[in-house]
């Protein structure tokens, strides 16, 4: 972790009546550096908040908005619940795959993109449903699907 994060994420033990209050917002601060937590710096983070390296691993894997691998620099998530699969959405997140040439869980090769799935994104009665880099998207057909991935740089 970066001198600078760690200076910023010492500052929020401040903001909370235990240490361990700020974790979330300081996984959020190494995230950023690059985009995912490795393993070492889930440790750094451990030692920061005198916690076992499974404790900050635990919160990592916990939360689908945390990436413990290199991530593309874009997101698109089909949500693959029942409401939006009776919508088509495991077929569309098939069409995507094959579109992108990925399966759920990897990345495009030139980095841009990260596909998967979500349990649920609360959004039932405009299914199928994507999340593409945090904005929901709905009522989403394959031809929409592929504008979407097609415009992000």
């Amino acid at each position: 972790m970066q001198p600078e994060t760690r200076q910023k994420i010492e500052a929020l033990f401040e903001q909370y009546p235990e240490k361990r209050g700020a974790l979330l917002p300081a996984i959020y601060l190494v995230q950023a550096e690059q985009g995912w937590v490795s393993a070492e710096q889930a440790e750094a983070l451990a030692e920061l908040f005198d916690l076992k390296p499974i404790d900050v691993w635990e919160v990592l894997t916990f939360y689908n908005m945390f990436y413990t691998s290199p991530q593309g620099r874009h997101h698109v998530y089909v949500c693959t619940n029942l409401p939006c699969s009776l919508r088509g959405a495991r077929g569309l997140l098939k069409q995507i795959e094959a579109h992108l040439g990925i399966r759920a869980g990897q990345t495009t090769e030139d980095g841009r993109v990260t596909l998967g799935h979500e349990e649920c994104l609360g959004s039932c009665g405009t299914a199928p449903v994507l999340r593409v880099d945090g904005r929901y998207c709905e009522n989403v057909d394959a031809q929409e699907a592929r504008r979407l991935v097609d415009a992000l740089e």
